[in-house]
């Protein structure tokens, strides 16, 4: 199955907004940013939004790039790779204060926070959500 451009956007949508809202809930306590709880919540969840909106910006890209391969996909590791990209990006919006609300996040925070939550949702993706949705591989990766 070779995911669609709107299979991958759906996909995306739904992995940072549920796995990565998940994910952040839990880790956003234990991140080293000097300020209170819900601060710190305000300022991790608005880098997940960056992190979701960059995401699906990024998606065209990868859609265009992918049109020059044979088989129109990526390979999982190309997959996992681009979190370097999306990271980078995000980062630069994130630190410039383009972010809803200016979070004040530092480099380590944004790091931990960054990789942590796109490994989650990169294993998330390539595995354990093809058990609840078994349609998901054969309707392009769209979830609707």
């Amino acid at each position: 199955m070779t995911p669609t451009l709107l299979g991958r956007l759906q996909t995306r949508v739904f992995a940072v907004a549920i796995i990565g809202a998940l994910w952040t809930l839990i880790l956003t306590p234990f991140l080293p940013i000097d300020a209170d709880l819900s601060a710190k919540y305000k300022a991790t969840f608005a880098v997940l939004f960056v992190v979701g909106a960059v995401g699906l910006l990024w998606e065209f890209v990868y859609h265009f790039l992918q049109q020059f391969r044979w088989e129109k996909d990526w390979v999982a590791f190309f997959g996992l790779l681009t979190g370097i990209s999306e990271g980078i990006v995000t980062w630069l919006i994130v630190s410039a204060g383009w972010a809803p609300g200016s979070p004040k996040v530092g480099g380590l925070p944004f790091v931990i926070q960054f990789v942590t939550t796109w490994l989650v949702i990169w294993l998330w993706i390539n595995g354990p959500m093809r058990v609840p949705f078994l349609r998901w591989r054969f309707r392009g990766g769209r979830l609707i």
